[in-house]
């Protein structure tokens, strides 16, 4: 591969945005964000992209190699990428690029998926990496230093250490500081950034100065806007809370047996029904600062892109691993359940001068595992058209840099409109690892009042129990739990008290208000959805492709 044959690749990633929180997806709490905006009108947003699963480094080891946690092994943010993994910087490294890390990690651990990136520079919601301080956190930088100090990106993060000793309620942690901006991770990545494409230009990073630079692969992956929630007063005073417009609620959500143990036991820990309304609508207008803060952070990057003459030859993508409730059904932060505001976020591809359409927004059912696929597609290193094609009799398959078995591996596809391929139906999601439950007598055993302090102390528990499948389509989502008290995708039952399975009409509940799985009327749609959940359970099965010969037998027939 020569030098300069393949487009860039810049990955960019928020943590913990959901859709919902954009104007772009929505008209009713989404906030102007004129940097995103900018880049949908230069490539094709799309509008239902869900996660794989709403938990970070399941979401992020996922997008990196296409593939489900039910077949990484990644189903918890302390079972990081195994070691020898297929994944994208594999790929890109393999293939000659320039590859850089610049923000938060949480998907990589091995040194031999860290040495894989020219440029590492870590850092995470509490300010840079300590040595074994939390798994999915490598301490010190490959390739460059920090353009801020690392004493001032210190001091910085010091009040997130603590936020949540000095919050508003047990329930809710928020912060408006006078730190300066550039100190804030946000900035500190943004600047990080824009130093990588300047020292990329001038050839510092070059493997042969004869042949110009390689391609580079960046993964720029913000902290904000998840928990801490801590913006600058600059953002923060552009939302004001009495300004926040609140998504609806339904006071009997959790009360009128409609709803799964496992939503009521996270609505107990944090649904902040006796927080005062000012700081319910604090928290979320912290949160849009933050968010606007990022996307102030990634004009930034696409300024530096034009000013460096590099955007004609890169492709430029941007989305979440999650979402977050920030003010949906009563709570904030994330609980490892199913409501669009945490499965459902941002996905924009752009790439003007390669083809990609632009302004054009595609309303098919699409998932972040889709990414690494599009991108190895746009950028020639792999085909995916054959895949299952059928029975070679004669003559060779042309065959890309990846070969058939390594794209059967991904259990991504291409995107549509992007691309050639046809539009899809259904998105899953999925979340535990076949543990027991945590129950509401479980519970009534811990250290009350509950609160954000609850949620970490059960999080291991949470993130194991059970194993539960979300199917969505653009009108329906249905989610259950195949192992939990008997019940299949092929009963009747819907797993018994307590464990009662969901189905949203996203057309008359966009909002996900009313669970409608025990109605009669139902019961059609959910075979539906559990044929979709099956069928996709059944195609992504073997979590290493067996090997399928291209011949009917030993000898292809004559």
């Amino acid at each position: 591969m020569t030098n300069n044959s393949t487009p860039n690749v810049l990955f960019i990633m928020a943590d913990q945005m959901k859709a919902s929180i954009l104007q772009l997806y929505s008209s009713e709490i989404g906030i102007e964000t004129p940097s995103l905006e900018r880049l949908a009108g230069e490539g094709v947003r799309f509008e239902h992209a869900i996660t794989p699963h709403p938990l970070c480094v399941p979401a992020r080891t996922s997008v990196m190699t296409g593939r489900y946690p039910h077949s990484t092994g990644c189903r918890r943010n302390e079972t990081l990428m195994p070691e020898n993994e297929q994944h994208a910087f594999r790929i890109w490294k393999e293939n000659g690029f320039t590859t850089g890390l610049i923000g938060k990690n949480h998907c990589f651990i091995e040194s031999s998926d860290l040495k894989l990136f020219d440029v590492r520079c870590e850092i995470s919601h509490t300010g840079l990496p300590l040595s074994g301080v939390y798994k999915g956190e490598n301490a010190g930088n490959t390739g460059m230093e920090w353009i801020v100090p690392e004493r001032a990106i210190y001091a910085a993060h010091q009040a997130r250490v603590n936020l949540c000793d000095n919050a508003q309620s047990p329930r809710i942690a928020y912060k408006v500081s006078d730190t300066p901006e550039e100190y804030f991770g946000t900035a500190v990545i943004a600047s990080q950034t824009e130093a990588f494409l300047e020292k990329y230009v001038s050839g510092e990073f070059s493997s042969d100065s004869t042949k110009g630079p390689d391609p580079f692969a960046l993964w720029v992956s913000f902290l904000d806007p998840h928990e801490p929630f801590e913006a600058p007063r600059r953002y923060a005073d552009m939302f004001p809370p009495d300004e926040v417009v609140m998504p609806p609620q339904r006071t009997n959500e959790y009360t009128d047996g409609t709803s799964p143990e496992r939503n009521r036991v996270l609505a107990r820990m944090m649904r902040q029904a006796d927080d005062a309304e000012e700081h319910r609508r604090g928290v979320v207008s912290v949160y849009q600062a933050m968010t606007r803060f990022v996307d102030d952070g990634i004009g930034r990057i696409l300024d530096k892109l034009d000013e460096l003459d590099l955007r004609e030859n890169t492709i430029v993508v941007f989305t979440a691993d999650h979402g977050d409730f920030i003010g949906e059904h009563g709570m904030a932060v994330n609980g490892g359940v199913f409501y669009d505001a945490l499965v459902r976020v941002p996905m924009i591809v752009s790439w003007p001068s390669g083809g990609v359409p632009q302004g054009v927004s595609d309303d098919s059912m699409t998932s972040t595992l889709d990414i690494v696929p599009t991108l190895l597609e746009l950028q020639g290193l792999a085909s995916f058209d054959d895949i299952g094609a059928g029975w070679v009799r004669d003559g060779i398959r042309e065959s890309s840099v990846l070969d058939e078995t390594q794209t059967r591996r991904m259990q991504g596809r291409p995107l549509p409109t992007v691309t050639a391929a046809v539009p899809r139906v259904a998105s899953f999601s999925e979340y535990g690892a076949g543990g027991p439950p945590v129950t509401m007598e479980l519970l009534d055993g811990l250290d009350k009042p509950f609160g954000y302090h609850t949620v970490i102390e059960t999080l291991w528990a949470r993130e194991t129990e059970g194993r539960r499948k979300m199917v969505r389509t653009k009108h329906w989502k249905y989610i259950t739990d195949p192992i939990a008290r008997g019940a299949t995708l092929t009963s009747g039952s819907d797993g018994g008290p307590g464990d009662v399975d969901e189905l949203y009409d996203l057309t008359q509940d966009p909002w996900e208000l009313q669970n409608v799985a025990h109605l009669p009327a139902s019961a059609e749609v959910i075979s539906e959805m559990r044929s979709l959940l099956a069928g996709w359970m059944i195609d992504t099965d073997d979590p290493i492709p067996v090997e399928i010969p291209e011949t009917v037998g030993r000898t292809a027939p004559r």
